[in-house]
């Protein structure tokens, strides 16, 4: 089974065409390393939660919008090796965050389902 790297950030709506470029620049990187797919969705229907939302995991103000995207990897030890190559290729060093990163939520999944 494949192996996923989820992200959860607020992106200042202002930023959505910096944003934009920033993701297709990083996702051609990500995908010369090893991914299958890289998804980026920016939130349109993201309702805040009285106990727990999108929102309320990365504080998103009033100016920001939530942004869900996921990389698609052929396995674990695939996304280790692309992950760290990645980080150190100059195209995404070079980058400027369009957004809070102490605000990114992330983690790496283990696909059990796949329909």
């Amino acid at each position: 089974m494949n192996y996923v790297d989820g992200f959860v950030v607020a992106v200042p709506t202002a930023n959505r065409e910096i944003y934009l470029h920033h993701a297709q620049a990083a996702a051609a990187v990500f995908k010369a390393h090893g991914a299958l797919e890289v998804v980026e969705c920016w939130g349109d229907d993201v309702p805040e939660g009285k106990l727990t939302s999108f929102p309320m995991a990365v504080q998103r103000k009033d100016d920001e919008t939530v942004v869900f995207s996921w990389i698609t990897w052929p396995s674990r030890a695939v996304r280790d090796e692309g992950m760290k190559k990645s980080m150190a290729d100059p195209r995404l060093e070079s980058q400027t965050m369009p957004f809070d990163g102490k605000r990114l939520i992330y983690g790496g999944f283990e696909v059990i389902v796949s329909a």
